[in-house]
């Protein structure tokens, strides 16, 4: 009986979470990635981490989830065209409801392997992730 009660516990937990998620609207950075050759592939990846780790270091409450989009697979196909998307491209979209809004943060990511700063890719990124969530 107590296992039951608990299961219930951790269920009802899990859609209170989602419910109020859902009111404030799901932000997903989608980060485009292509099947590259080994030289190129271990950049990508690099690139990949490290918008990984800005999300996932500011952002330890799920509001905002990052996703890896493989331009090849059949299943991404609809998104790929949707954004035009082309490797390293880094698309942020807010679902709220039936309605979606997205921002191209591409040209911040392209700016970062020119420069390699780190922090300045940290604060845009915020910045355009920040402005999506206020967004009605």
């Amino acid at each position: 009986m107590k296992q039951i009660v608990v299961i219930f516990a951790v269920l009802l937990m899990t859609v209170t979470g989602v419910l109020a998620q859902n009111k404030k609207g799901v932000v997903e950075v989608l980060y485009f990635k292509a099947n590259l050759a080994c030289c190129k592939a271990k950049a990508c990846n690099v690139l990949e981490n490290d918008v990984k780790a800005i999300v996932e270091k500011n952002f330890t409450d799920g509001s905002v989830i990052f996703k890896e989009v493989k331009l090849a697979d059949d299943t991404n196909k609809v998104l790929v065209e949707k954004y035009k998307a082309e490797s390293q491209t880094v698309i942020i979209v807010k679902k709220k409801k039936k309605k979606e809004t997205s921002v191209d943060a591409t040209e911040i990511v392209k700016a970062f392997l020119k420069s390699q700063d780190k922090d300045a890719l940290e604060k845009e990124l915020l910045a355009k992730i920040s402005e999506l969530q206020k967004a009605k």
